[in-house]
């Protein structure tokens, strides 16, 4: 994120505007960020994560739909099942299958010369 970067220039005396029409985004998107700089949705994901990676570790061998329903049950948080997917898949600390596998197998449709 930007945003930290115009802080630390404007506290060693360096205008916000300049530094914001040079990063090329806009001063009131900085005093917002500013105003709050964690969003509410980044708040649930941490949240929702921090659930995910406790049920990860009861049961690793299962997958981001059985995450799905026991973060619902257990601790009560809805979330669909494309959500803890998306946020499964950013943490590859709950995946068995390492990553590198998907590049031994061509994608379908697709012949390698």
């Amino acid at each position: 994120m930007m945003f930290p970067l115009v802080l630390e220039l404007a506290a060693d005396r360096i205008p916000v505007a300049v530094t914001c029409r040079v990063r090329g985004f806009s001063k009131q998107a900085f005093f917002a960020w500013r105003r709050n700089p964690v969003s509410q949705r980044d708040w649930d994901d941490a949240h929702l994560i921090n659930a995910a990676i406790d049920i990860h570790g009861d049961e690793p061998g299962f997958g981001y739909r059985f995450i799905a329903d026991e973060i619902e049950a257990e601790a009560g948080i809805a979330a669909s099942e494309r959500r803890v997917w998306r946020l499964c898949s950013q943490l590859t600390a709950l995946t068995e299958i390492p990553q590198f596998c998907s590049l031994k197998f061509p994608t379908p449709g697709r012949f390698r010369t």
